[in-house]
């Protein structure tokens, strides 16, 4: 590997101006600024500096640079800048029980005390928050002098903001029998539309047979008279007869073959594109039912609400769509807050109703507000499973099944469903169409036909248009045991007892995605481009060029908190001369200790992920260092890569089981190679991962005492040593080097423990490069007292090694 192999990346530290590498690299900070390890120091005192203690000066944008506790500078004696008038304000600020916003359901305490709201002076410095790619905005809004900056309680205050309607249940206000009827009045209609449906199809399907009949009957009179003109001019033996013969027959079964290839295709093509006509048709339909429920409802409601002299917040028509101006973690930070609204939405998806109008109010009776309310339709969709619902043909439009015959037949799909069932629930709900990244869909794709058309809803709660995709939310019915713990919580829900549910219930799941509910618009463009650009839902949208260079990612992305810390990743990267691409992730802190990443290389057009015998992903060295994790990829060729990096959450006691673990997609990448003008030669066979000890202090407790970085540089002997946190035995280490067997290189390699310290002493037998694997387990505490707990032999850190006597 050359030495462009060491600079990951290349930038500048603010205190000396010298280059700063990867392996000796701390930042970004204040206005992506970097520091070499070595000069992260108090500008004051020069006392050593962490993540973790550094300060920045608050009162200045220019000064860049880091400050101990101590010495940060701070406003001076009777200067008062606007923060600490805000503060001042803050604090002043009489307390009002009007300002009170419960999350979820009314009737929590009338006071907002500081424990709530988690008040922190923006005065102390702390440099971890900002600072690493997680700025948010929280708007402009001030009661009074409050000063929102100057206080860490956006959260708090943005929860008072959101317009969330406390409703009354629509019984209260609309009778049931009232919506029935209308309910029926648009089923007639439907069984009108669908009679027309099956009388065009029966119409089409007759004409294309009388096309293909008389085609049929044409060529087999032309096939009929050659034969005939054959045996007329051939008439001379029998034998010449049998053979014409024969040659007709196999030429009318040929015939008869591409005719019936014909007819099916013709069929096929006619039938799509009479659904997409039907589909349109259903849709129009939907959309003019919804607006006449949506007009019954607020008609009754307005009527209720000035008898009971109350204010209708929720607004009567159709707001123009605007950016929401809080976030999805403003509205709720937990899918568990949802806990009992989504299993209602279980157990009543495990029924059949006979009508939308039962179906909603059992749904929604029960919700006091409109974000309850639409979560309980979202759950509903995504635990009913739609797309493998079983129908019987003999179902009617008054039977449960029947209920859902547009499913049945193709007409109705997830978001026309959800439309409706909103209309039902007095929720204004749209259909958006545009293009998305769905399945087959790689980075680098271009937007040219309609291969990856897509629709999905928006739906206006909390006092804006927020995204929904039930299709992609939804997820299947599975066993417990297969459900991933770490997160687990966010993503399913658990089939609780019930009298219909048997002894089964305790092992079943649905599980669901809830990122694709109620989805913040910055999250959501990365998969779906709205064909209108004002249903982006963002300040600034952009065009369809800029969607598709957009990196490709997936809801796991978001549910870890990952994001990208340079400006200039895109969906295709291009390599330098090297042949050389650097990927950068970024994950909260928070995250940093429980997430593994992986990745797969293979090429661009094809399913190879090899090259010259020679695993793809031996030309990618993955490190992480803080809160960064890089993949940087060597092209070994020109052409075009395939970069697939995956990711998975456990805990250190999961992962020193040894057992194999489930990674999922979290983003792709297309790297192209379009000049290469040095060899790579690929890196030593290690096991997959990470290089560098950070994996062993993560997952293991075992910190590097002599070589803090992934990259040594050493001459014919070595030491490496690492400091135990917590006990750990039956160290283990190999060598590999490319050309040498592993067999040869595992007398060169030796390890000694003398009480918490473990020393790997290592004595190289030619220069070169090398790579080195540490394996270790913990030792079993004795109060254990499981019989399936393992303590498995298991792949601790590596490390790649430069031997040279130069060194």
């Amino acid at each position: 590997m050359p030495a462009t192999m060491m600079n990951l990346y290349e930038n500048v530290c603010l205190r000396c101006g010298q280059t700063v590498y990867q392996v000796d690299r701390i930042g970004p900070l204040k206005d992506f600024t970097f520091f070499h390890t070595g000069c992260f120091k108090c500008f004051t005192c020069n006392s050593k500096l962490t993540l973790k203690t550094y300060c920045n000066n608050q009162d200045s944008q220019e000064d860049k640079e880091v400050y101990c506790s101590s010495h940060v500078p701070k406003p001076g004696p009777g200067h008062l800048d606007g923060d600490a008038v805000g503060i001042r304000s803050a604090l002043n600020v009489p307390r009002s029980a009007q300002f009170v916003n419960d999350q979820i359901r009314p009737g929590g305490r009338p006071s907002i005390d500081g424990d709530a709201m988690g008040l922190k002076s923006r005065g102390n410095g702390s440099g971890t928050g900002s600072e690493n790619g997680h700025n948010s905005s929280f708007g402009e809004y001030k009661y009074g002098r409050f000063d929102s900056s100057a206080l860490h309680i956006a959260h708090a205050l943005n929860a008072t903001k959101i317009q969330r309607v406390y409703d009354k249940p629509i019984d209260h206000y609309l009778d049931v029998a009232l919506q029935k009827q209308m309910e029926m009045q648009h089923r007639l209609e439907e069984d009108d539309l669908y009679k027309k449906f099956a009388k065009q199809r029966a119409a089409e399907e007759a004409k294309m047979n009388d096309y293909i009949k008389e085609e049929w009957e044409s060529e087999l009179e032309k096939l009929t008279a050659q034969f005939e003109r054959d045996l007329a001019t051939k008439r001379r033996s029998r034998e010449d007869s049998k053979v014409l013969t024969v040659k007709h027959q196999r030429e009318r079964e040929e015939l008869e073959k591409n005719m019936t290839i014909k007819r099916d295709m013709k069929k096929e093509n006619l039938t799509r594109k009479m659904l997409e006509h039907e589909r349109a048709a259903t849709a129009a339909l939907v959309d003019k039912h919804s607006k006449e429920m949506m007009r019954l409802i607020q008609e009754k409601r307005s009527e209720y609400m000035e008898e009971e002299e109350v204010i209708d917040h929720y607004p009567a028509q159709p707001p123009p769509p605007m950016p929401p101006p809080q976030t999805k973690t403003d509205i709720y930070m937990d899918p568990d807050e949802f806990a009992e609204v989504d299993q209602l939405a279980i157990q009543v998806a495990q029924e059949d109703q006979k009508t939308f109008t039962d179906l909603v109010r059992m749904l929604v009776g029960h919700c006091a507000s409109d974000v309850e309310k639409v979560r309980t339709i979202f759950r509903w969709i995504t635990v009913k499973n739609l797309n493998s619902i079983t129908f019987d043909d003999s179902a009617h439009g008054d039977t449960p099944m029947g209920l859902l015959r547009g499913i049945k037949y193709g007409t109705e799909s997830y978001h026309v469903l959800f439309k409706r069932l909103c209309s039902y629930a007095g929720l204004h709900c749209v259909v958006i169409k545009g293009y998305s990244k769905s399945a087959g869909y790689q980075p680098g794709v271009r937007f040219e036909d309609n291969r990856f058309r897509n629709s999905w809803n928006a739906v206006y709660v909390a006092g804006a248009w927020r995204f929904v995709q039930c299709n992609w939310g939804a997820r299947h019915l599975v066993n417990a045991k297969e459900v991933p713990k770490p997160g687990g919580k966010s993503k399913s829900d658990s089939l609780r007892d019930s009298g219909r549910a048997g002894s089964r219930s305790n092992n079943l799941r649905y599980e669901y995605d809830d990122h694709y509910f109620l989805t913040d618009p910055k999250e959501f463009i990365y998969e779906f481009f709205p064909l209108q650009s004002e249903w982006q839902l963002l300040k600034a949208p952009i065009s369809l060029h800029e969607f598709e260079e957009l990196p490709f990612v997936r809801s796991l992305f978001f549910r870890y908190g990952l994001y990208f810390p340079d400006e200039h990743t895109k969906a295709v990267m291009y390599t330098d001369s090297t042949g050389a691409a650097t990927i950068r992730i970024g994950m909260p802190s928070h995250m940093q200790s429980s997430l593994i990443f992986h990745y797969n290389l293979k090429l661009y057009d094809s399913d190879k992920d090899q090259y010259d015998s020679v695993s793809l992903k031996r030309f990618v060295m993955q490190s992480v260092v803080g809160q960064l994790v890089a993949f940087r990829v060597h092209a070994p060729c020109s052409g075009a890569l395939l970069l697939d990096i995956f990711a998975n959450a456990v805990t250190p006691r999961e992962y020193l089981t040894g057992e194999p673990m489930k990674f999922k997609s979290v983003c792709k990448f297309k790297i192209v190679c379009e000049d290469l003008q040095t060899v790579m030669v690929p890196l030593p066979d290690c096991a997959s991962g990470e290089w560098g000890p950070a994996k062993a202090t993560r997952l293991f407790g075992l910190e590097p005492v002599t070589h803090h970085d992934a990259l040594v540089f050493a001459g014919r002997d070595l030491e490496l040593q690492f400091r135990m946190t917590r006990p750990l035995t039956d160290f283990m280490a190999t060598l590999h080097k490319n050309g040498s067997e592993e067999k040869r290189l595992s007398k060169y390699v030796s390890h000694r423990v003398h009480d918490d310290l473990v020393t790997f002493t290592l004595s190289f037998p030619e220069e070169g490069q090398y790579g080195m694997d540490i394996y270790t387990r913990e030792v079993a505490s004795m109060d254990t007292t499981s019989p399936t707990e393992k303590h498995l032999l298991t792949h601790c850190c590596k490390y790649l090694i430069n031997s040279s006597k130069r060194n």
